[in-house]
């Protein structure tokens, strides 16, 4: 939609200025709305045409702006222009906004949105995305939702701009862990409990073993023999940690089934045991592992010693680390992917790890390091169910359908319901997908049940109910009604400023105002288009984040 308007715009000023429209599109911006004014729909920022052009002698923005308004003239396209502080201001013509957004929001279904010519000169690209990777033989944390729902959106929205999107779990399924784990179980487990609830079984095991550990250091060495043992590719040792791995990855299964999450690729650390000890070699034939007294091998990413640059890659008994098995991966990845992107989703915990990751993938001789970009994210704290302290995700997600059961329960539509369960499930979703969104990336946030429940204001509930409510109007009048619209009949200001936004808060009100029942069938016809095409926008927006919008509720 915008980008016809964009052009038009664009056209006109390329006339006046002498450069081609392909050069202005860039520069003319959509002016964002307020809820308490109408403004102008597109603005020309005219700094950032000075910043392309020979002159350096900036003359005064702003009346440049204001000749540069002069010389333009109104069309049929756009209906007003004016000056801003430093900016052309334009304000398309009512009709015409509405015709072409209701029809173009209708045509582009899903689309809608991603044919900007914004968008236009964007070529494909293979990207690979990792995100959530849990620890296997650990049930699912929740300090491992943000990455989730963080990496899931990435993805998604990758994919929508049409690129090749690789969506990769790289558990950690290998390092000391397994240690304690495989001896612990030797000690302390059970098969039948193994199999009936595996994740929490383990979780008790490990618990367990790491109190005894402490305690006793015959057990700590047994868990440090244990690991050895893995790394040297013992039969029985690895049949055992492969039972953790599979029977962990089968709940997982479970779990992102239900957070509407899938994976193009399963991998882990442990595929990279071997391929570590090549990346070994390798930094030791350039010249750049070293040894220490203690044994262990490290590159010294300063030069001269600085401790805080030195990355260790491999223990004084030769076994691997987590930066070693992160090297051979992203190695891995480029030989079996060709990417053009790799994105990793971590907590900002691992800002320096992936930094040292990065660094030594340049000095290694791969240029394509550059490719490899980290996105940290802050950490979620106060998770308490009504049990108490709350460690699983699972349990976070079984506390809030309940919560939504109960809520919906006295709303008397809830028992209509073919799927209540279901209901509160994504609506539960919902809320807590978009109180995730709701702070700045990089900050700590307190997690709140009383703003996740919450059914007004910036919510997932609301979001929820204002498609599920928008949805039923549709059931209700769509029959008689959508064949075609009348244009003329949206021109009332509510009606202009909901097609601006495309947003819920508008449509919730409006649609208590903008009556379809007993009103003419052309206005009833021309409202009901509208009221579409905010619920397809909604819809659209929701399942980028990774949201399953509702029908009822």
């Amino acid at each position: 939609m915008a980008s016809g308007f964009r052009r038009s715009i664009a056209c006109q000023l390329s006339r006046v200025l002498d450069l081609p429209p392909e050069n202005l599109i860039k520069s003319i911006s959509a002016v964002p709305i307020s809820r308490k004014e109408e403004v102008a729909d597109f603005q020309l920022s005219v700094d950032s045409l000075l910043e392309n052009s020979n002159d350096h002698s900036r003359p005064d923005i702003q009346a440049q702006a204001m000749r540069l308004a002069e010389k333009l003239k109104c069309d049929t396209v756009v209906s007003e222009i004016s000056t801003g502080q430093g900016t052309v201001n334009f304000k398309i013509n009512r009709e015409l906004l509405t015709k072409t957004v209701l029809q173009q929001v209708i045509k582009d279904g899903s689309k809608y949105g991603l044919k900007s010519e914004l968008f236009s000169g964007l070529s494909q690209k293979k990207i690979v995305v990792e995100f959530s990777s849990p620890n296997v033989a650990k049930k699912f944390h929740v300090g491992h939702l943000r990455s989730t729902i963080i990496g899931n959106f990435i993805a998604n929205l990758k994919e929508a701009l049409g690129h090749q999107v690789t969506r990769i779990n790289y558990l950690g399924d290998w390092g000391m862990q397994f240690g304690l784990l495989g001896t612990g179980f030797q000690l302390f487990g059970y098969e039948e409990k193994l199999q009936s609830n595996p994740l929490q079984h383990l979780f008790e095991v490990y618990v367990q073993v790491n109190k005894e550990a402490a305690d006793d250091k015959s057990v700590a060495k047994s868990a440090h023999e244990f690991f050895q043992r893995l790394e040297l590719g013992d039969v029985q040792a690895l049949a055992l940690w492969q039972k953790f791995r599979d029977l962990s990855i089968e709940e997982y299964i479970r779990i992102y089934k239900r957070l509407g999450v899938h994976f193009d690729e399963y991998s882990g650390e442990s595929f990279y045991r071997e391929k570590s000890q090549e990346v070994l070699k390798l930094l030791d034939s350039k010249g750049l592992l070293q040894k220490t007294i203690k044994g262990t091998a490290v590159v010294d990413l300063s030069g001269n010693g600085d401790p805080s640059s030195i990355c260790t890659l491999m223990r004084s008994d030769g076994t691997s680390l987590y930066a070693t098995r992160d090297l051979a991966a992203a190695i891995d990845r480029m030989d079996k992917y060709n990417f053009d992107t790799m994105i990793y989703v971590t907590d900002k915990g691992q800002k320096k790890h992936f930094q040292q990751v990065f660094q030594m993938l340049q000095i290694m001789g791969y240029d394509w390091a550059e490719r490899c970009h980290h996105v940290p994210f802050g950490v979620v704290q106060g998770m308490k169910t009504r049990r108490g302290d709350v460690t699983f995700l699972e349990d976070v997600l079984n506390e809030i359908r309940l919560r939504m059961l109960q809520n919906m329960a006295s709303v008397k539509t809830t028992k209509e319901l073919e799927n209540p369960q279901e209901t509160a499930e994504r609506v539960g979703l919902a809320a807590l997908i978009i109180q995730d969104f709701r702070g700045l990336l990089l900050s700590d946030y307190q997690f709140s049940w009383d703003r996740v429940l919450q059914s007004r204001g910036d919510t997932g509930v609301f979001l929820q109910y204002t498609h599920a409510r928008l949805h039923s109007l549709e059931e209700t009048f769509g029959c008689g009604y959508l064949n075609d619209f009348n244009t003329a009949c949206l021109q009332e200001p509510q009606s202009v400023s909901i097609l601006q936004h495309l947003l819920s808060h508008l449509a919730a009100v409006a649609h208590k105002t903008l009556h379809i029942k007993d009103s003419p069938p052309e206005v009833a016809g021309a409202r009901l288009h509208l009221f579409r095409a905010v619920r397809s926008v909604l819809a659209n927006g929701m399942k980028l984040l990774g949201i399953t919008p509702v029908c009822r509720m």
